[in-house]
């Protein structure tokens, strides 16, 4: 299969054998600034050779990997020429009415900005050392976390082995990383931005999005000539870039923000004709949340840009589910989020670590790996004071096939005792059943979260809202809209998920290129965390210590709500409306004993909309904590009761 990923791009494959395995192998950030005038045919020819040479496990498993794919899309085509073949009727008037309702919902009136960083990480280290300016250079050494633009020119980018980087630029200067350096530079960059938004939403280490529609309006200054503004100040004050994209929303803003790198601004004007044409020619690689695989498929019906979707709209639902279908229509309209909050206010689902190694093998040392991994999750769950109702483990194969295991403990755990004894089981059995079974990377998580803060009343039904952040296991490139706040005024979009699945694709190929490195230049390394800290928000000048709000958790939904009555009743009266009650009986008979631990798929699956971390059983009960609601009885030995109580008489 030959094709183009973008037009800007020219990285059209000449077909040949391993075709789309080449355009694979060129990875995630294909999209990153500076890539523009890059030969990308000779640089996958570099990538594939170079994994290929000495007859890696890695290139073996992306081979492997590429033909399952082309066999899912040789399905997909057949599927859409038998959909051809039907009168599609109903499924495009279908199409038709989601794509009129959306309209209705179109918000014009926002200015939201997307704030990334130039080469964050090359930047500061060129502060200490101005003379690499001139120069290729990049951070990080086994695999590559960012590189100046002359790297790129070169077609050196992030998440790049670090020897085929110096096979594409031999002069190219690789540096190691220093995290407290960027951390401190992030927070001047942050200051600022609070100036314009307190409430700005980091996306990680080096982005934000930020709404200054009511900055703009009390100053009575245009949004161009705002962000301009803050752009000088940044370069000023913290002697670093940043590029900006202006927008109705965070999904355009964030496409523009890519327009004028570096140290340059976009604004795509708040009307809708603008918005449906800067939509139309636009590659869907562009979008955030379309990863490689999901461009294949889409390239394999006819679908290349934004403005292909509306000709398939018809096809979409019944040839990737309906997630997909409203995910398509969204970025097809323009249509993204407008709503932002400091990232700290997201809840949180879980709490993990995993480490990547040379490979291990044998009772004794994948047991010792084990209690280390035990520890650190400790460390982790201590920090943010947090424990677990249920307990994955995973693991890499040598063969890089990952396999997950999962188990209900009795009651919820912290200790690295219990992390290790409860897990301790899986691996063994995992090691009695695959014999000789080498792995080069586990890894512990623990779900179903539990708040261990004093008087915490989100106790009572076993969830919580995080007040904090700045742990290494938030998302490298935490993404806006996961979670929202309520459930009266939720403002969910079908972005999220498949944001998550690229995000997850990005950070799968950051792991294997640190494993890939290993193999070829013989040294160990540990699993990069880079951009995971999430700071919180600075307060803006003057402004004292917030008082924190008391919430209870929605026994329905388990969201933190605001710990008033009316509101409360209301929020349950809604939850109950939306038939969770019902789904919640039909869930808990099919769900798994407590102790017992299963397979469970890995990564995302776009038509369902599964997890990937299988079902979770019903919690136990426990008494309320003093300062709760009294609840009606809602949970009888056989299922939830569906009935419409108040829950304050």
């Amino acid at each position: 299969m030959a094709f183009k990923e973008d037009r800007s791009l020219d990285t059209e494959v000449v077909a040949g054998e391993h075709d789309t395995l080449k355009y694979q192998l060129l990875g995630p950030s294909l999209t990153k600034a500076g890539q523009d005038s890059v030969d990308q045919r000779k640089v996958a020819e570099v990538i594939y050779n170079a994994s290929n040479s000495t007859g890696s496990k890695y290139f073996h498993n992306e081979l492997a990997r590429d033909q399952s794919l082309t066999h899912k899309i040789d399905g997909l085509v057949a599927r859409k020429r038998q959909l051809e073949q039907l009168d599609v009727g109903h499924h495009r008037r279908r199409a038709d009415d989601y794509i009129a309702e959306l309209e209705l919902t179109r918000d014009l009136s926002q200015a939201i900005v997307h704030i990334d960083c130039d080469a964050f990480y090359a930047a500061v280290e060129e502060l200490d050392r101005p003379e690499l300016k001139l120069v290729p250079m990049a951070v990080g050494k086994g695999v590559l976390t960012t590189c100046n633009y002359h790297a790129r020119k070169f077609g050196c980018r992030s998440g790049m082995a670090g020897f085929v980087a110096m096979k594409l630029c031999p002069e190219l200067i690789c540096l190691p990383l220093n995290f407290g350096k960027y951390t401190a530079k992030a927070k001047e960059v942050r200051a600022i931005l609070a100036e314009y938004d307190p409430r700005f939403e980091s996306g990680s280490i080096d982005e934000a999005y930020l709404n200054i529609t009511k900055y703009c309006e009390t100053n009575q200054i245009e949004p161009e000539d705002a962000v301009a503004q803050l752009r000088e100040q940044v370069a000023e004050k913290t002697k670093i870039t940043v590029s900006a994209g202006i927008a109705a929303n965070g999904k355009i803003a964030k496409i523009a923000s890519n327009r004028n790198k570096p140290n340059g601004q976009f604004r795509v004007a708040s009307d809708r004709v603008t918005i449906m044409a800067f939509m139309r020619d636009l590659p869907v690689r562009k979008i955030n949340g379309v990863g490689r695989v999901f461009e294949r498929e889409l390239d394999a019906i006819g679908i290349k840009t934004c403005g292909d979707i509306f000709d398939h709209r018809a096809l979409l639902s019944s040839l990737f589910g309906e997630k997909a279908f409203q995910f398509l229509i969204n970025c097809y309209l323009g249509l993204g989020r407008t709503r932002f909050q400091p990232a700290e206010e997201y809840e949180r689902k879980s709490v993990g670590t995993e480490r990547t190694f040379r490979d291990k093998s044998g009772s004794a040392e994948l047991g010792a790996q084990l209690r280390r991994t035990a520890e650190e999750l400790e460390k982790d769950l201590a920090r943010t004071q947090l424990k677990g109702r249920t307990l994955v483990l995973k693991i890499k194969l040598h063969t890089y096939e990952v396999l997950t295991r999962q188990v209900i403990p009795p009651k919820a755990v912290h200790r690295a005792d219990d992390l290790y004894n409860h897990s301790l089981p899986m691996l063994s059995k995992l090691d009695k059943d695959i014999p000789g079974m080498r792995i080069r990377l586990m890894g512990l998580r623990v779900t179903n979260l539990v708040s261990m803060k004093a008087g915490a009343t989100s106790n009572f039904f076993g969830s919580f809202q995080r007040k904090s952040s700045g742990d290494a296991e938030d998302t490298a490139k935490r993404k806006a809209g996961a979670i929202e706040d309520d459930g009266t005024d939720w403002e969910v979009w079908p972005d999220d998920e498949f944001e998550a699945a690229a995000r997850e694709e990005r950070q799968s190929e950051q792991q294997e290129m640190e494993s890939l490195s290993q193999e070829l230049l013989e040294e160990a390394s540990r699993r990069s965390k880079h951009g995971k800290e999430i700071l919180p928000n600075p307060k803006a000048r003057g402004e004292g210590p917030v008082p924190e709000e008391s919430v209870w958790s929605c026994p329905i939904c388990l969201r933190p709500q605001v710990a008033r009555d009316k509101e409360f009743n209301d929020h349950i009266d809604f939850c109950l409306s939306r038939q969770t009650i019902r789904e919640a009986v039909k869930d808990t008979s099919s769900r798994t004993s407590p102790g017992d631990s299963q397979i469970l798929p890995e990564g995302l699956n776009r038509a369902s909309g599964g997890e990937g971390f299988g079902e979770i059983p019903a919690r136990p009960r426990q008494a309320p904590e003093e300062g709760q609601p009294k609840a009606d009885a809602l949970t009888t030995a056989g299922g939830v009761k569906a009935k419409r109580r108040r829950f304050f008489h």
